[in-house]
């Protein structure tokens, strides 16, 4: 009897020693990156690069790829072939008027091809960046209107409503509420999308789509 009290009791003390170096998984001991969606939140994977060495997913944390991914989705949840209410197209959400300023001018044809579509969002944004040049070197690293400007935020703004509404939002010290046709603010877009990598594009005043 007392044998038998022992093995359980031995058995009990493994469990035990066994149980206690293991931690239960918290999701907030993992960082994530989190971009705002009208309908909640869209969380990327984790920002620490060691959590990726046994897994074949890409590490994408601050890079230009989540930036333009997250920005697509926010758009258009991503999809090549949307069009919305008002006419904007694709995968960006690009107007025809912006389109022909980076060299398209047959809507169908881009709407119908996502190489296309990828070259056209770089073209915008070196085109932009060319344009918002002097406000990236002026404002970058200050607080506007409660935003740390950064060129990545500047830039996804300038996407949303275009250079010229980022100029007054910061020309007016954050006073002007610049909005879309759906509401949504230049401000909002400085915040979702700041401190991203974009410093690879390059700024040219006459960029286009080939």
């Amino acid at each position: 009897m007392i044998k038998k009290w022992t093995f359980y009791i031995a058995i009990l003390f493994s469990v035990t020693y066994l149980s206690s170096g293991f931690k239960p998984f918290r999701i907030q001991d993992h960082q994530w990156s989190q971009t705002q969606i009208e309908a909640g939140a869209y969380s990327f994977p984790s920002q620490e690069k060691d959590d990726y060495v046994l897994q074949n997913i890409p590490f994408t944390g601050k890079y230009f790829i989540a930036f333009k991914e997250a920005l697509a989705f926010k758009e258009s949840q991503g999809k090549y072939h949307k069009v919305n209410t008002l006419g904007y197209l694709g995968k960006y959400q690009f107007g025809t008027e912006t389109l022909k300023t980076i060299g398209i001018h047959d809507s169908l044809t881009f709407l119908n091809s996502p190489k296309l579509q990828e070259k056209a969002f770089v073209a915008l944004l070196a085109k932009n960046k060319w344009e918002l040049r002097d406000e990236i070197k002026q404002y970058s690293g200050k607080i506007i209107g409660g935003i740390k400007i950064t060129e990545s935020g500047l830039l996804a703004a300038a996407h949303l409503g275009g250079v010229g509404s980022v100029k007054k939002f910061l020309c007016s010290n954050g006073a002007r509420k610049c909005k879309d046709d759906y509401g949504t603010s230049v401000r909002s877009y400085m915040k979702m999308f700041g401190g991203y990598e974009t410093s690879a594009i390059i700024a040219d005043a006459n960029a286009k789509a080939k």
